[in-house]
């Protein structure tokens, strides 16, 4: 990944034996705020001018994905937001990491992991792995090479950031959990810190536990997940 994409950061924030469960008031009103706020600041003719979103189409060409066809997490969030369709309030977790990713236009993944049997990676596809879309009993197979998020040889999001699977979403009942802040130039290291704080802050305000945060990158490639 990193030789691939060597300013490429990938934030990791680690939570443990939080409470999740139905977002409450506050929460809500501040992400129907942050659409707002976005609404304002970006129209439908401008969303492949934004730096932010460009660059994250330039690395999918890059890779043979067309963008216009598996978008980014964070473009397709950004579109529905800007189509005037309310995000819905699905639990904490889920809601203050979309919260997150419209504020500061990254994508942001968050995987349940009470249960992990094994490490994860984000890596190159064999193409033998599995992957179960959530909402579906289908099982798909990675295309080899393709870039994937995976435990052992379990897909947990395709295409780098596209899409993620049944097997680590975040439930009410989720006591742990693991967010990827990923980030491209012109996000820099150091807004990536600040982004991860910030999910730090809030998980502790909305969902307590503890949160520990470190960011990948080609001089540091491997963070652990446990305490």
């Amino acid at each position: 990944m990193f030789s691939k994409f060597p300013a490429y950061r990938r934030g990791i924030i680690i939570a443990h034996d939080i409470v999740n469960g139905d977002s409450p008031e506050e929460l809500v009103t501040n992400l129907r705020d942050a659409e707002k706020v976005l609404c304002q600041q970006l129209t439908n003719d401008a969303i492949l001018l934004h730096p932010c979103i460009a660059s994250w189409r330039g690395a999918y060409r890059s890779l043979g994905i067309k963008p216009s066809e598996f978008r980014p997490s964070m473009e397709a969030l950004v579109r529905r937001v800007l189509k005037k369709d309310p995000l819905p309030a699905i639990n904490k977790v889920v809601d203050l990491g979309n919260l997150i990713s419209i504020q500061h236009l990254v994508p942001i993944g968050a995987h349940a992991i009470d249960h992990l049997t094994a490490d994860m990676d984000l890596r190159l596809a064999t193409g033998d792995e599995i992957f179960e879309p959530f909402g579906t009993e289908l099982v798909e197979h990675p295309n080899p090479g393709e870039i994937i998020f995976a435990e052992g040889n379990t897909v947990l999001t395709r295409r780098w950031t596209w899409r993620q699977s049944k097997h680590t979403l975040v439930l009410p009942e989720t006591t742990a959990v693991e967010f990827n802040v990923d980030a491209l130039p012109p996000i820099t290291h150091e807004e990536v810190e600040q982004i991860c704080g910030d999910i730090a802050v809030l998980v502790t305000k909305y969902c307590g536990g503890r949160t520990s945060y470190g960011i990948l990158s080609k001089d540091n490639p491997v963070i652990k997940l446990n305490d």
